[in-house]
């Protein structure tokens, strides 16, 4: 298949949605309307700061020096493994393919194991991660918790007053983090009329609408409760742009800059990460991350670790304890997520599987992955672009994938 890298022509795209041309390396012509769309997404997931406004968050010290990166290094006995995909049994680098990957990197304590890049994606370039940001949001308010700056007991509006007339004014902090809100909210990814399309033009991702709010603090005051709080899992990216308004309100700092003091300097990464920004500088907390994938293993590997990087405490270990041994499953019956894991549950914005190897993960749409497994010692992140936000299906293939490789290993 030809790669969009090609210049100055048309060429196929293995998104199957036919030929698209491609001026310099840049499909063309992407826009706000269908930079998140298939065949435009490929590049765009990995050139956001070309698109949305972006704020950096920064790693301790210069980025490291650039090296000439193989599209696929490691044990290439890994790339042939078979994997279970569509009824029987591929080899791991044809349900890459298969399933839009752009990267995919494999480690374990020892270092990494293997990895694969594909499209315009390499190992120094950023990828955006959509909701897998949900989950770094969720070890830096464990941070916070920690240090004493909030109290997850306490409701959202304790901080933030303008949220007392909003679903999150009477909800607690850890209802928000464990999405058991009772809120009026449409997380439709291809409903203009949905919340979540609104946030994402309030955000910069859309061309604003006629009546949008003027920002997104006015859009999380407005969200009205549909009920009592704590009794059912409803996933809303709001609640995370709740808790990263708490948590500036609480330190005083922009998100941005909380996450590159609080975790990006503590990790050993190679890069600086980015996070996209509304007009008012407002981060993108619950989607709009960038790492490389080598970086996002990190911080798998901090999980791992009980939140240690070395011999320096990172994020508490009671906190990632608390949510890895996952929330109440009965709050989440019925789901999708629970027909794909029968024992699982929402916790501190991770996915709990619930499963015998204890497994816990982050997600994102058009199939962003950080898996980890702490019976396996292994992190497997994957960034991809997919031409569907999520289905069952896709999930449901992944999970298996994920598993046969932390078996092999």
């Amino acid at each position: 298949m030809t790669s969009t890298k090609d210049a100055g022509r048309t060429v196929d795209h293995p998104s199957g949605d036919g030929r698209v041309r491609v001026d310099g390396g840049r499909p063309w012509p992407i826009t706000l309307d269908n930079w998140q769309d298939a065949p435009f997404s490929r590049w765009a997931f990995a050139h956001a700061e070309e698109i949305v406004p972006t704020a950096t968050v920064r790693r301790a010290g210069p980025a490291a020096p650039r090296e000439t990166v193989p599209e696929t290094a490691g044990d290439a006995a890994l790339g042939r493994l078979p994997v279970p995909f569509g009824g029987t049994e591929v080899p791991l680098d044809d349900f890459l393919a298969a399933s839009f990957a752009d990267a995919f990197v494999v480690s374990d304590r020892s270092g990494v194991r293997y990895e694969s890049y594909r499209g315009v994606m390499d190992r120094r370039r950023r990828h955006l991660l959509m909701s897998v940001s949900k989950s770094l949001c969720g070890l830096l308010v464990g941070q916070l918790a920690g240090e004493g700056l909030l109290d997850p007991a306490e409701p959202a509006a304790a901080y933030v007053p303008e949220l007392a007339g909003s679903a999150f004014g009477t909800a607690t902090l850890q209802q928000v983090l464990d999405m058991t809100v009772a809120v009026e909210y449409s997380e439709d990814y291809h409903d203009p009329a949905s919340h979540v399309q609104q946030q994402d033009r309030l955000a910069g991702w859309r061309p604003r609408l006629a009546g949008d709010p003027d920002n997104a603090f006015e859009l999380l005051a407005s969200l009205r409760a549909s009920g009592r709080h704590g009794e059912r899992f409803q996933y809303c990216s709001a609640a995370t742009d709740v808790l990263a308004w708490v948590a500036e309100r609480v330190t005083g700092t922009r998100y941005a800059d909380l996450l590159s003091r609080r975790l990006w300097q503590h990790l050993p990464v190679a890069d600086d990460a980015q996070i996209t920004v509304d007009p008012a500088g407002f981060a993108f907390a619950n989607g709009g991350m960038s790492t490389t994938a080598r970086d996002l293993g990190a911080v798998g590997r901090l999980v791992l670790d009980h939140g240690l990087v070395g011999d320096r405490r990172v994020v508490p270990a009671g906190w990632l304890a608390a949510t890895t041994s996952g929330g109440d499953h009965q709050a989440a019956r019925g789901t999708v997520f629970q027909g794909i894991h029968p024992r699982g549950s929402y916790r501190n914005h991770w996915w709990v599987t619930g499963d015998d190897h204890g497994s816990v993960y982050a997600t994102g749409i058009y199939g962003q992955f950080l898996w980890i497994d702490p019976t396996a010692d292994v992190v497997v992140v994957k960034f991809s672009s997919l031409p569907v936000a999520t289905t069952a299906d896709w999930s449901r293939a992944h999970a298996r994938v994920f598993r046969r490789i932390c078996e092999s290993l």
